[in-house]
């Protein structure tokens, strides 16, 4: 079983959940937005995708600007991200102890 962190309005979550879906895979989805994640989940995000939390994050969002967050230590990203989700990066597939971002959806056929 596979998990999606999806934003319904984001095309490229829709792609992959879709490209996900065409390839026979069962996916848990959950639509991050509404049920925001918590310090733990993000951390555990960061560690199956291998990534520092500054590459789980929307660099180009006006709340990335906002919170002045260019330069921010880990520990400042990842708050950020616990009380900003618009921030998450998406969609994040995860299957197991790994992870991938779905940019390209394509991506998250490694994972298949």
């Amino acid at each position: 079983m596979l998990t999606i962190y999806h934003n319904p309005r984001c095309s490229k979550s829709r792609q992959t959940l879709q490209l996900l879906e065409e390839n026979g895979q069962q996916v848990e989805v959950i639509e991050y937005l509404k049920t925001p994640l918590t310090r733990g989940q993000i951390e555990a995000l960061l560690k199956a995708l291998s990534v520092e939390p500054i590459e789980m994050m929307r660099i180009k969002e006006d709340e990335f600007k906002e919170q002045n967050l260019k330069g921010a230590d880990n520990d400042t990203l990842i708050d950020a991200m616990v009380n900003t989700p618009k921030l998450i990066e998406r969609p994040i597939v995860v299957k197991g102890d790994k992870a991938v971002i779905g940019r390209p959806p394509e991506n998250v056929l490694s994972l298949i």
